[in-house]
């Protein structure tokens, strides 16, 4: 068994070994990618060697020729990451794009394959299915959902499927209409889940991954609770379970999930901020341990990261909510071993390591906050 396997199946052994034998043994370190939300040469694609003992990070490249890298996915085996790249202004009236980089090899470094049209604006999230063959990704200005499909070489091509969402929901401000934003592929890569804050609904699609075709599933919608403003999405690793992070109404809504029909039954929705807080907050994002245990969302005005305790039923009890360190927390990454959240503080130009403590689940921040202009992504490979 190698160290990193070792690491990973036992973290406090290894570490006990490593730290008795600090320069004799050498394991691969993970790199992670930080999008920087900026057009010109201020957006790029940020390399950085991450540590999973000690959560450090150490930049290693700093990609550029990208603009408004919003969101990031990348090939299940580790060859492609493809970004959002939106030139000029993000959510302007030109379609934007989802560009296709190969990695080369572990210098953090990012050759680009080729761009392709997401056919919509404002372009937020992107997924990957288990294949590779199909990315997914959701259009926040214009409400909408493209699916491409991914060639040989990793390139991309153009959209196979396009689905425009319609109507509109209870706030006059932010639901006049449809704000598709994210698309998360189910962890049987059978169904593309859409999450739209303008509607109030979760849409469902069919995936056909040889394809990259979608269509609208048996349940092809759910809703949420009126004004919640779903945004993001994510899968319990028990793949029963799926959480999504209210942007408006500052909650998390739990929904059991039937992967032989790909419906969801809503199950709760759990406040997000503090009884007694009363200023303006909205949510982000959210990311679950490895082992299933916690969960973890983020508050932008609140400035904290809530966290959550889930019990074999899928609910979820309060742990605390920790100050995110740096100005609206966008976007959160937790390592392979489940022992370090990352968190990406956009406005607040700055990205915060947390350590998880196994027993309790609560945060504890590791070193101090590494500077990023505007980080919106952080993918761990």
């Amino acid at each position: 068994m190698s160290y990193e396997q070792l690491l990973y199946l036992f973290p406090v052994m290894a570490g006990m070994v490593f730290s008795n034998a600090t320069q004799a043994i050498a394991f691969e370190k993970p790199l992670v990618f930080i999008s920087a939300f900026a057009p010109g040469e201020k957006g790029a694609i940020h390399a950085f060697e991450f540590n999973p003992l000690t959560g450090a990070l150490k930049q290693v490249e700093r990609n550029t020729d990208v603009e408004h890298p919003f969101f990031l996915a990348v090939s299940p085996d580790n060859k492609y990451l493809y970004s959002i790249h939106a030139p000029g202004k993000f959510g302007g009236k030109d379609h934007e794009y989802v560009a296709a980089y190969e990695l080369q090899d572990r210098t953090g470094k990012l050759k680009l394959l080729n761009r392709q049209s997401s056919l919509g604006t404002a372009s937020c999230y992107l997924d990957i299915d288990k294949s590779g063959k199909a990315v997914v990704v959701a259009n926040y200005s214009t409400g909408s959902v493209a699916s491409l499909p991914v060639k040989k070489d990793g390139s991309l091509g153009e959209a196979a499927t396009f689905a425009q969402h319609t109507g509109s929901s209870v706030d006059p401000k932010r639901q006049k209409e449809p704000h598709a934003h994210c698309s998360v592929i189910s962890p049987d890569q059978k169904f593309v889940f859409a999450a739209d804050l303008g509607l109030d609904k979760i849409m469902a699609y069919q995936l056909d991954s040889k394809t990259a075709k979608l269509t609208p599933s048996l349940q092809p919608f759910v809703r949420t609770i009126p004004g919640a403003g779903p945004r993001h999405l994510t899968f319990h690793p028990d793949e029963k379970h799926l959480y999504a992070i209210n942007e408006l109404k500052n909650s998390v809504t739990a929904f059991d999930y039937d992967p032989k029909i790909g419906t969801l039954i809503e199950q709760e929705t759990i406040s997000t901020l503090p009884e007694d807080f009363k200023g303006t907050s909205h949510c982000a994002d959210l990311k679950i341990t490895p082992d299933g245990r916690f969960l973890y969302g983020t508050n932008r005005g609140h400035d904290s990261i809530v966290a959550y305790k889930i019990d074999d039923q899928g609910k979820l009890s309060l742990l605390e909510i920790e100050p995110s360190l740096g100005k609206g927390p966008q976007n959160l990454a937790i390592s392979a071993n489940g022992k370090f959240l990352l968190c990406a503080n956009m406005p607040g130009n700055n990205v915060v390591v947390f350590h998880i403590n196994d027993e309790t689940g609560k945060l504890t921040p590791v070193g101090d906050p590494i500077s990023i202009p505007s980080p919106s992504c952080i993918l761990i490979r």
